[in-house]
């Protein structure tokens, strides 16, 4: 299987599978002498893992990190830094009843006929178990750009949207609720929506928009490599992810040039944004902001005709713990997501200038 590594120069390439012995990763590129906060790497982890309330997956891991190179006295040392995440909760057995079968909009059926295998414990390679490995690698990259700030937050949940400029949210009340919405009115509301779909036995989608503040002026390649390529093709890496877009996205196709335009300031700055932070592919010092789409979680407790490995139609019933919805717990992959591609261009960037 190829397709493991993600950047260039900070690197990492993630191994193991939803129920194997580990789940881990090599970051690759870091700077030596790098002091690492420990502790706010498992913070960060801690926001992602499951069981966190009562509206997501109730799988219990406490999703310890433990780092076994690259790191000394609390510094980096510029080597590989190798760390796992072992696995203590696996129910295998949830699974048996698709071992044979495929559900439906999963990866099941492709990874089956690509591999001529599959691990169909938890959907082996394919589940959203890998992205905590991300999670531990853009929490390094973070530190990394001590200075720029990153915030995602569930801009909406289903129908119920967060209607609000994101210059009008206070990004400090993003973790008072678990559904990760800033405005509490509207986080409530999501999170009643989500209880309900969960007494259904069904699934929702959601969006996240990310804000990416203090941003260095000139991040981003022209051409192939541009930045905002870069944080589609992160964002779209992510499991469920089915829709992103910057700036004035999809919205600026109905606009005329005099209204898109942003025009200059004396300073460099625009009197807008709608560019998103980013022109010609390279960061211009000003926020860049974006939105990704999830789609509800393919597996539902409810029954759904399928096929099995012979082409026979059967009858299928989601079994095992699932998230109703991902958007709470995809929070800190988006923003994970988004730090390592900053951090990548950060060091590319130090290539090409005194």
């Amino acid at each position: 299987m190829a397709g493991n590594t993600f950047g260039s120069l900070f690197k990492l390439t993630t191994f193991g599978e939803s129920h194997g012995a580990a789940i881990g990763g090599i970051i690759d590129g870091c700077p030596a002498g790098l002091a690492l906060d420990l502790e706010m790497i498992q913070q960060e982890m801690n926001r992602r893992k499951p069981g966190q309330s009562a509206i997501v997956t109730q799988r219990k891991e406490p999703d310890t990190v433990v780092f076994y190179s690259g790191i000394f006295e609390g510094k980096t040392t510029g080597v590989p830094i190798g760390f796992a995440i072992h696995n203590t909760n696996q129910k295998s057995h949830d699974y048996s009843h698709i071992k044979d079968s495929y559900r439906p909009s999963h990866a099941d059926y492709v990874y089956d006929q690509k591999y001529g295998h599959r691990d169909y414990r938890g959907g082996g390679r394919s589940s959203a178990r890998e992205t905590a490995c991300r999670v531990v690698a853009g929490a390094i990259a973070k530190q990394l750009l001590s200075d720029v700030k990153i915030n995602a937050f569930v801009s909406s949940v289903g129908e119920i949207t967060l209607d609000k400029n994101y210059h009008e949210l206070d990004f400090s009340l993003t973790e008072s609720n678990p559904v990760r919405c800033p405005d509490p009115a509207k986080a409530a509301e999501m999170e009643e929506r989500i209880r309900q779909i969960r007494k259904e036995g069904d699934t929702i989608g959601g969006t996240i928009m990310c804000v990416l503040q203090n941003v260095p002026l000139g991040l981003g390649e022209p051409v192939f490599d541009k930045l905002h390529a870069e944080l589609g093709k992160a964002m779209l890496s992510i499991n469920a992810v089915k829709g992103f877009e910057y700036g004035s996205g999809f919205e600026g196709a109905t606009m005329k040039g005099s209204e898109h335009n942003d025009i200059f300031n004396e300073d460099g700055t625009t009197k807008t944004n709608l560019s998103g932070g980013i022109q010609g592919g390279i960061s211009n010092g000003m926020d860049i902001y974006f939105n990704v789409a999830f789609k509800p979680v393919a597996t539902i407790m409810q029954s759904q005709d399928t096929i099995n490995k012979d082409g026979d139609i059967v009858e299928m019933k989601g079994k095992g713990r699932h998230d109703p919805c991902v958007v709470p717990r995809a929070v800190p992959i988006v923003e994970a997501m988004a730090a390592l591609v900053l951090a990548d261009y950060y060091l590319i960037n130090k290539t090409i200038k005194k």
